[in-house]
Order: structure tokens, then sequence, then C-alpha cells
């Protein structure tokens, strides 16, 4: 497959000539929400084995086949061309396809009030295929050590469907916030420890749950080796019944880190206890925060490079966003931005009649648009070279794979880029 970055005056019948496929397959591999009004950056998958690359000043053969990873004499063979020919600018050489590596991938799903809603169960049924483990989210534990459960309907048989792992996330929720005296019961009373590990093995059992997934945030400093001690012992628990276990941690880049949300999350501990981590490596840009990318490249370098120093790297999935924001300018403290799909934003720069533009730095698409209210809006978002230059980190970093925050927002181009890059990992 290959990104194409659309320019100015294209057309989709331009686009699929010059790629020797059809309108059709762009827009249906795409689900193009705009396909008779391009945007200028906008990017499109084109669903080719292989790609295609046009000869640029100062190219030689060799410079080319090191970019894509091949030799010089396959490259010139597989064009059926001469190792010592010159190349013309403009001439199209094709890349034949890279080849996979193996990878897990995880999707969480968030069901609000008391049924999943018709597009959250659409939404799982079409990731599913490319995942290895679904995500509810979340069983909430309670100061008793019992469980509120989230609605599941079709989602265990989807994941059963599939080969996923139902993945039960846990998590210390109480009132819509990560409470610290909730994870303080939990991890140090041990009666109320046993009955919730008692209520977690048999709710897990009832709906076939095959990892268990600690999602405990915002703890207290003094509970660090608390949870530490209770995985312990939820792994030996676990065990018995031939389940995984999980966590999810904060994106670090120290072990001393400080912060409410750091310090209770001990990676070494977790990389030699749990049999994999997530490690939740977005929300710099946040809703309640100053327009920017959402998972800039750099951060989350440092923060999986520190991650690796501490536990082994097939122990970690890399998280990642599936939305954007779009903030209204100029930012004020207090506001909230709004959250959309990379397919929301590109219709929203194609209805303003906006470039996309693309921050090299932090390897992210945005663009400004006027409402019109006559107030300005900046959108920092996710597409097909955002998420590519992720699965190029997994790949250099030898990463066990990504874990997805959350389905439910329309993101055509990173499934398609999935099974271009990896074989997704079936282990149900």
């Amino acid at each position: 497959m290959q990104i194409h970055v659309v320019q100015q005056n294209q057309t989709l019948t331009g686009i699929a000539q010059a790629y020797g496929t059809t309108v059709e397959d762009l827009v249906e591999a795409n689900e193009i929400p705009n396909p008779n009004n391009l945007v200028i950056g906008q990017t499109l998958v084109i669903p080719i084995v292989g790609s295609f690359y046009w000869v640029q000043p100062g190219d030689s053969l060799y410079s080319i086949s090191r970019k894509f990873g091949i030799s010089y004499q396959q490259l010139a063979s597989v064009n059926n061309i001469s190792v010592n020919q010159p190349l013309q600018i403009g001439f199209r050489l094709y890349i034949p396809p890279r080849p996979k590596v193996n990878a897990d991938f995880n999707a969480y799903v968030e069901p609000r009030g008391t049924t999943v809603a018709p597009e959250l169960v659409n939404s799982a049924r079409e990731a599913a295929p490319y995942l290895t483990y679904l995500a509810p989210f979340s069983f909430q534990a309670l100061r008793d050590g019992s469980l509120k459960e989230p609605p599941l309907n079709e989602l265990p048989a989807i994941a059963r469907a599939n080969n996923n792992v139902l993945m039960m996330v846990i998590t210390n929720l109480e009132n819509e916030q990560f409470n610290d005296e909730l994870g303080r019961i939990l991890l140090n009373d041990m009666a109320i420890q046993e009955k919730f590990l008692n209520n977690i093995v048999t709710t897990a059992k009832k709906h076939g749950f095959r990892d268990i997934h600690f999602d405990f945030e915002y703890l207290r400093p003094e509970d660090r080796e608390a949870y530490n001690s209770f995985l312990r012992k939820a792994k030996e628990r676990f065990r018995q019944e031939g389940w995984m276990i999980s966590t999810a941690l904060a994106p670090k880049t120290s072990a001393t880190q400080k912060g409410r949300w750091y310090e209770a999350h001990d990676y070494r501990a977790h990389g030699e206890i749990v049999d994999f981590v997530i490690i939740m490596t977005y929300e710099w840009g946040y809703s309640g925060g100053p327009p920017m990318a959402v998972s800039p490249i750099g951060p989350v370098r440092q923060v999986l490079e520190f991650a690796v120093s501490e536990m082994p790297p097939s122990k970690i999935l890399m998280g990642q966003n599936l939305y954007g924001y779009d903030w209204t300018l100029p930012f004020v403290q207090g506001t909230t931005a709004k959250a959309v799909s990379p397919q929301q934003a590109i219709q929203i720069a194609a209805e303003n009649n906006v470039a996309i533009q693309y921050d090299y730095n932090a390897q992210a698409p945005f663009f400004n648009y006027t409402a019109p209210d006559g107030k300005r809006h900046e959108v920092w978002f996710e597409d097909a070279r955002s998420i590519q230059a992720k699965f190029d980190l997994i790949k250099e970093l030898n990463l066990r794979g990504m874990s997805y925050w959350k389905l439910g927002l329309s993101f055509p181009q990173n499934w398609l880029l999935i099974t271009d890059n990896f074989n997704v990992t079936k282990r149900a």
C-alpha cells in the first residue's frame, strides 16, 4: 500500500490513474468523506500491493534502495532495468512490499449507560479482525471488593467470532474519577482484596475473559509497593485459570518522575510481574488544554525508550488515540475542545475550504479555520502519515504492538495500514 498526499488541483480520477487503481477502490478503502471536494494535504491510502516511487533530483538506484530497505539489485530487477541505467527525474519505480512483522493489537470500547450503542457494536465488529484483544471499559471496583459491570451485549460474541482475547478492564473509577482512596482500600485491606479477587474470577469465568487488565490510576505514591504486591498475588491466582494479566501505565520518562499520575506506577516491577503493559502515550494535546498534537512522536518516543530500558519490549503495547480535537481560539483555560474522528476532521477542512498542514516534528496533521459564527478554530488529528510513523516506531523498538483508545471514532486508514505492516497475532 502507499500513502498519497493530495496536492493542489488533484482529483480522485487522476490519482487513481497514476497508481493503476480505480476511483471506487480509493473511495471504498479510505471511506472518503469528501470525494468530490478533496482537500490539499489530505492523505489517501492507495490499496495496491507494494508502492510506487517517482525519481527525485539527486536520487540514484542505490539511494532509493536504501530508503526502502531493499538491495539496489533487487530494485533494478523488479523494474526490469539495468543496475547501471541512469534514472530520469519523474521515472516511476515499483517498490515491492516489505516483509511484515508479528504484532498484538488491542482496542478499548467504552459503552455508556445500560447498553452498548449500535454504533459501538458496529465499530467493534469492524475492528475485531485486526485485533488480538477486545477490551470493554470498564469493570469498576467498589470499596467492598465487588464490581460494577459495564454493559457487554454482543461484545463477547464478537470477540469469539474473531479469535480476540476478551480483556477484562478493571478500574478504580468512582463517580467518573480515578479515586486514590478506593485504590488504598483494595491494595491494603486484605479481607476486601481477597473478596475482590474472588469476584474477578467469578465474573471473568461468567463472560469468558482471558486477560485481566488493571487500569488503576492516580494511586497514592505510598501504595506503589502495595500495588506491586497485589499484582504478584493476582498473577498467581489467574495463572491457575490459564489467564493473562496486564496493566495500563502512565507515560513516564524516568523511574523517579513526580506527580499523582506517575509515582505509584513501577515500570520495572510491572515488567517483571505482568504478561504485558499498555502505556498511555497520548493526551499531550487534551480536551482541557491548549491546541497541540494528541500524541506527538517526540514525547511518545521518549516514554517508550525509557520503557524498554525498564522492561522487555515484547511486553509493551504503545497507546494510540483514534481521535483528535477541535479547539476554539484563543484557548481559554476551563474551556473544552470537541473530540473529532479523523474522518470528521477531513470533512471540517473540506467544508471550510482550508488545506491540511503537517507538523513533521510532531508527525501530526492540523489545520485552522473560521466557523460561521466568526470564531477561529484549530484542529489536530491523526492521518495515515501519523499512524505510519507510530508503526515504524513499534518496529524500530521491537514492541509487542499497539492499543487504541477508543473504538467508535472512524479511522479506516489505520486498519488498512495494520494489514500492510503487520501480521496480527491471534492468541485466543
